[in-house]
Formats: structure tokens, sequence, C-alpha cells
């Protein structure tokens, strides 16, 4: 697997061997989230959720400032420090924390996201309920984006986002929701 864009660009990072709980997102599929998103030039980032650390890393590499991996699976986290380690990243952390354990601990540091890339493991559902904890506990800054992967389309409430964007690559679905523009 490769960084698709940015500083990091064609750097080859591993995944994990854990098939059954973590599924990489396809280099194809970052490049396309990354082309829709934009610039990420100074942004916080959180990646819930994070396997490998492709997400979080590929946002490091397009400008993003900061970007915090968490993850409940010790062979995700691992791999996701191994990579990190490889390419000498600094400006990130990895906590290795159940998903609503770490939505409440940045509660508690008054933390603010302004990118958030939420792929949970798909048997897990859990989309709606983690985009609720993160309005709820104040954790997104004015114009903060979610980047949502999932095997089925994802209800969200609409009057949270300004903007929304859906899109179908085989069998994967993601969709793009704007705080503000």
């Amino acid at each position: 697997m490769r960084i698709v864009g940015g500083i990091y660009r064609h750097r080859l990072i591993t995944y994990p061997d854990d098939a059954v709980h973590i599924r990489p997102t396809k280099d194809r599929v970052r490049e396309a989230i990354f082309s829709a998103v934009g610039d990420l030039t100074s942004r916080q980032g959180l990646d819930l959720y994070s396997g490998s650390g492709a997400m979080g890393i590929e946002g490091l590499s397009r400008g993003a400032k900061f970007m915090t991996f968490v993850d409940h699976n010790k062979v995700a986290i691992d791999t996701t420090k191994k990579n990190l380690n490889s390419l000498n990243i600094k400006n990130a952390e990895v906590l290795f924390m159940e998903d609503f354990l770490a939505l409440e601990k940045f509660h508690q540091e008054n933390r603010k996201f302004d990118v958030v890339f939420l792929d949970p493991p798909y048997k897990l559902g859990k989309y709606e309920e983690i985009i609720s904890l993160l309005f709820k506990n104040d954790l997104l800054s004015e114009n903060a984006i979610i980047i949502i992967e999932s095997d089925h389309d994802i209800q969200i409430d609409e009057s949270l986002f300004m903007k929304r964007r859906d899109y179908k690559y085989g069998e994967i679905k993601v969709s793009i929701v704007w705080r503000s523009l």
C-alpha cells in the first residue's frame, strides 16, 4: 500500500495481516476521497478506527497539522505506529482505546477536530452514534469535515451539515460531510 499524494507521495506503508477485523482503504479510493476533500493545510485530524493509519497519514501528507489515531485493535495500533515511525512522522499521537472512551477523553480535554476519518468495522454499525457523539461532545470545529466509509447508506441529520457528497466505489460507499463551507 502506498501514500497517494502530498509530501509522502509514493512512500510505502504496511497494513495489518488481520484481514478479518481490519480492511485497509484502497489507494484509488483514498485518492478520490482526498481529491474531493481538498486542502488540509493546518487542520487537526482524528483517524478513529485507524487500522493501518493510511487515512490519517494521507491527511498528514497533504498538510494536516496534527493527527490523532485511535483504535482498539492492538495489531492496528502496532501497524499505525510502525508506519508513522517508518515515515519519521512526529506530529501525531496513537491511542489504544475504545471509541467512546476516546471521544469522552477528547471532550474532557476540550479538543476540536477539523477533519475526522470514520471507518469502523462495517458490522459494528456505529456511524450515526459516533457522529452524534462528535456533536454532543463538541468535538468538531466550525469548519469540520467528516469522511465516512461504509458498506451501506448512512443516515445523517442533514441539518447538521452545509454540504454532503456521496460516492460509490464497488461495494464501498463514502460520504463526505462539511459542517460549513
